[in-house]
């Protein structure tokens, strides 16, 4: 690569975000890309595996885990100075066929959540401890670990987690949160519940896929009641996707709509980490989840910043120290 490629000599957003972290969910299978390490070491400070420390990437056999990709990932960022958040330990998708045949689901999971976090003790900074646990209406999600444990595996999960490593700060994740909802409502409770009941829970997850134009207007609302019952805010898979291919006009609504989920974020303190869902539009999720949709992250399939980054970074520069 030349000095004039389109993603050289330009501030870090990383840096820009002062004392929050700023990160990118990230892929093993991308590392051997000079541009995308290149933009992965120069802009961000933390990383969260997109795949490699899920549940069937971790564990395939009862027992058996396997690390390789998830360590390479591990190493990559302590190599860079920065910060990994686990993810994630306990979600009813990427699940190996042999969970859902376990006699004892239970002891399964802990075992599970005891045989990663052992590994990676030391290593991590946040785990995304259950992940997507309630449905849209605010009812607990049927999944296996529902239907066959009930209500009691999430503070399990973090129970198993504390005193596995009491070190790391625990999480709960989910999308559809944003705002003030009947979904937001359901999982303030639970922290609500578990703050009152000595449950470990140190930070909330908001993921943050949303759709052009759908920033909920009450979004930094929800985010504060979150902080007011003691935990860390986190954004944790940031990406905002269109129709394509985008119109100038889009892109532009998309900057803005970064913008106003970042000036979220930095208006309240507890507000610590902000992740988007991945580097470049070429490794996106979404046009093979979204059919149609794409051009979802701070830069395109080029790696050329989009007007969502120069958004992104002056929101970051105006904040507060």
């Amino acid at each position: 690569m030349t000095a004039s490629a389109p993603y050289l000599d330009e501030p870090s957003l990383g840096a820009a975000a002062k004392f929050r972290l700023f990160g990118a969910a990230v892929s093993v299978n991308h590392l051997s890309e000079p541009p995308y390490t290149h933009i992965l070491n120069s802009q961000f400070t933390s990383i969260t595996p997109e795949v490699e420390m899920k549940w069937d990437a971790t564990e395939p056999a009862p027992g058996s885990f396997s690390f390789d990709a998830a360590d390479t990932l591990v190493r990559y960022a302590h190599s860079h100075h920065m910060r990994v958040r686990g993810h994630t330990l306990v979600w009813h998708t990427a699940l190996p066929s042999w969970v859902n045949e376990s006699a004892d689901l239970l002891q399964a999971m802990r075992n599970h959540i005891i045989g990663v976090m052992q590994h990676y003790t030391g290593h991590i900074s946040y785990w995304d401890v259950v992940n997507e646990a309630f449905d849209e209406d605010g009812s607990r999600r049927k999944s296996i670990f529902q239907e066959r444990i009930g209500d009691l595996h999430i503070e399990e999960a973090f129970r198993v987690a504390r005193a596995t490593d009491p070190y790391t700060r625990l999480c709960y994740n989910d999308y559809g949160i944003e705002g003030i909802n009947a979904k937001s409502d359901a999982v303030y409770d639970l922290v609500r519940d578990f703050k009152r009941r000595g449950i470990p829970l140190d930070c909330v997850g908001f993921q943050c896929h949303l759709l052009l134009g759908t920033v909920p207007p009450d979004m930094q609302t929800n985010l504060q009641r979150f902080a007011d019952l003691g935990v860390e805010i986190h954004i944790t898979e940031l990406d905002i996707r269109m129709p394509v291919p985008a119109s100038t006009a889009e892109l532009q609504q998309q900057a803005e709509d970064y913008r106003k989920v970042i000036q979220a974020c930095l208006a309240i303190p507890h507000c610590t980490s902000i992740t988007t869902w991945g580097i470049t539009d070429k490794y996106s999720w979404v046009p093979g989840t979204f059919p149609g949709y794409g051009a979802a992250l701070l830069f395109d399939e080029n790696y050329k910043k989009k007007p969502a980054y120069h958004a992104v970074l002056q929101a970051l520069r105006e904040a507060p120290e």
